[in-house]
């Protein structure tokens, strides 16, 4: 099982997750339980999985994060904890 790649990530990822982020309000602060989460440096599957957080969805494939999607938003694959 792969871990969440935080560094290095491609540049259009990147620029995806800033304009989703800001698209969906998601704040600083909002942030930070899935910082937190990133500390503990979690396995994921190798395929889709989401994490869920108070003000968003987390959603990946691999190692890699893809998106964020709001908390009425159904994400796709394997729900991680």
């Amino acid at each position: 099982m792969p871990k969440i790649q935080r560094a290095r990530l491609p540049k259009t990822l990147f620029a995806h997750l800033l304009i989703r982020a800001k698209e969906r309000d998601i704040t600083a602060d909002d942030f930070r339980p899935m910082l937190v989460w990133l500390d503990l440096n979690p396995t994921v599957p190798d395929g889709p999985w989401f994490k869920r957080f108070p003000a968003f969805i987390l959603c990946g494939e691999g190692e890699l994060v893809k998106t964020f999607l709001l908390p009425g938003q159904a994400p796709v694959g394997s729900e991680v904890s």
